[in-house]
């Protein structure tokens, strides 16, 4: 179980948002790459970085800060955020990213996702937020007619290396995790579920300690790491212990 710090650059500064609102934007850090340094110190083995206004813009917006992260850390990183065609693919991986994750793309243009994954195997996330249980797109300021189970079958066979799920309503509230949706998905789909959005305190840990959140592949933790409420060190040891995901 793997535990992912998120680094969301908004402006080139590290930020937490509140649901995905750009306007509830809390800085936690004006140098990202110290953020990246700080938790890799902490002993986190990747990193979950998203370019909030590219997500919105539809290309990359904080390049400069993602490239600072990438030459100051060893640990791999994962990408969102603006990453809509192949050429932004491969200048991500080329430039050392080790998976990018394709968000509104995914809904939009499936055979991209598709050919991005036979061309990079094991380097293609899918990103699926969801919003009352249907997919949100173009930076969440969308809603489509697809659930998050319809859109994870669509690439069951396309080599995708993981799905990052994120319940919306719950993001950056500290509310806990939607385990009960989550692990729905992870048991829909082969493809390796991560859990983001609403991640809260150590009892939430715990929890994806339990045996039936075996299935899942790991969790992305904003807010609650930044502001204490999870102590990495405590979190990282309870995670260690639990086996590898058992396929659905």
């Amino acid at each position: 179980m793997i535990l992912y710090p998120a680094i969301d650059l908004k402006e080139g500064r590290c930020v937490r948002l509140i649901q995905g609102d750009m306007d509830q934007a809390t800085v936690f850090n004006d140098d990202p790459a110290d953020q990246a340094a700080t938790f890799e110190a902490q002993g986190f083995e990747w990193l979950h970085v998203v370019d909030l206004d590219g997500a919105f813009a539809g290309k990359p917006m904080n390049a400069e800060a993602v490239e600072n992260i990438l030459k100051r850390v060893k640990i791999p990183v994962q990408l969102g955020g603006g990453i809509r065609d192949m050429k932004t693919v491969e200048g991500w991986l080329g430039k050392g990213v080790s998976r990018v994750i394709i968000g509104t793309a995914a809904v939009r243009d499936p055979d991209f996702v598709r050919e991005a994954a036979r061309l990079h195997p094991g380097r293609i996330a899918v990103g699926i937020d969801a919003k009352d249980g249907k997919v949100a797109v173009e930076g969440w300021a969308q809603t489509s007619t697809l659930s998050a189970e319809e859109l994870g079958r669509r690439f069951e066979d396309a080599g995708v290396a993981a799905i990052i799920y994120t319940d919306i309503a719950r993001d950056g509230i500290l509310k806990g995790l939607n385990f009960p949706m989550t692990l729905s998905l992870a048991r829909a789909v082969s493809i390796p579920v991560i859990a983001s959005g609403g991640l809260a305190s150590m009892a939430d840990i715990e929890r994806l300690a339990q045996p039936d959140c075996a299935v899942l592949d790991g969790a992305i933790s904003g807010r609650a790491l930044y502001d204490g409420r999870i102590d990495p060190v405590e979190a990282l040891a309870l995670l260690r212990q639990v086996p590898a995901p058992s396929s659905p």
